[in-house]
């Protein structure tokens, strides 16, 4: 999934479908769940055991991948990335911050918003109407789920580069049916390589139940519309 739609980007990735039987954890790691109930371990232990892997593949030795303000992770210094997890799946993406400046991974069950309001909450009326017309178009994926995970990736590649919070209705997603997505900043955005940043471009992709998007921000970003 994660690794397929990334593999010609220079990061790493590793994922898995299942739960280790018991998955380790540093004490510091251990701290964070210690009141958390079996789901929420599960879910914290395995996608580090996969980070620790995709570090690992970096040449990097196993550490502490602790949350940072408001729960983003905290990586090596000179790293980079990003991890996901959802309902039978688990994932992570890292890379040497000298190669990419952020990473941005969501995974989502691939099936439409158990919540139909919850699509009003994370998309505006454009989004809503372009939302209609690919439903129309493609009426066999669930593009709600879609936009809400995008905006996911969207926010983990931001947050890293601003420290700042950025709400759902802050960028405005554009689906191409074909796997890609555009993601354009309605506030000032970072910026990178000397110039501001007024776009994320992405990416999707749906497999054996499970919707995943990535955006991974090259150290000099794309002109807008290139």
């Amino acid at each position: 999934m994660l690794e397929s739609l990334l593999a010609a980007a220079p990061v790493t990735v590793v994922e898995t479908r299942e739960d280790p039987a018991d998955p380790f954890l540093f004490p510091e790691e251990e701290d964070v769940v210690a009141r958390a109930v079996d789901k929420r371990r599960r879910e914290f232990s395995t996608v580090r055991q996969c980070a620790r892997a995709a570090l690992a593949g970096l040449g990097l030795p196993p550490v502490p991948i602790l949350p940072g303000a408001k729960g983003a992770p905290r990586w090596p210094d000179g790293i980079v990335g990003s991890m996901t997890h959802c309902a039978g799946y688990r994932g992570a993406a890292v890379a040497r911050a000298s190669e990419v400046t952020s990473i941005g991974v969501d995974a989502e069950p691939a099936a439409p918003l158990a919540d139909p309001g919850v699509l009003k909450l994370v998309s505006d009326e454009t989004e809503r109407t372009a939302l209609a017309a690919l439903g129309t178009r493609h009426p066999d994926v669930p593009w709600d789920r879609l936009l809400f995970s995008a905006k996911e990736s969207v926010y983990k590649t931001w947050f890293p580069l601003t420290g700042r919070w950025l709400d759902f209705e802050e960028a405005r997603i554009d689906l191409d049916p074909h796997g890609g997505f555009i993601a354009t900043l309605l506030v000032p955005g970072p910026t990178v390589a000397g110039r501001e940043l007024t776009e994320f471009r992405g990416s999707w992709s749906i497999r054996e139940g499970i919707a995943v998007t990535a955006i991974v921000l090259p150290l000099t970003p794309p002109a807008p519309g290139r």
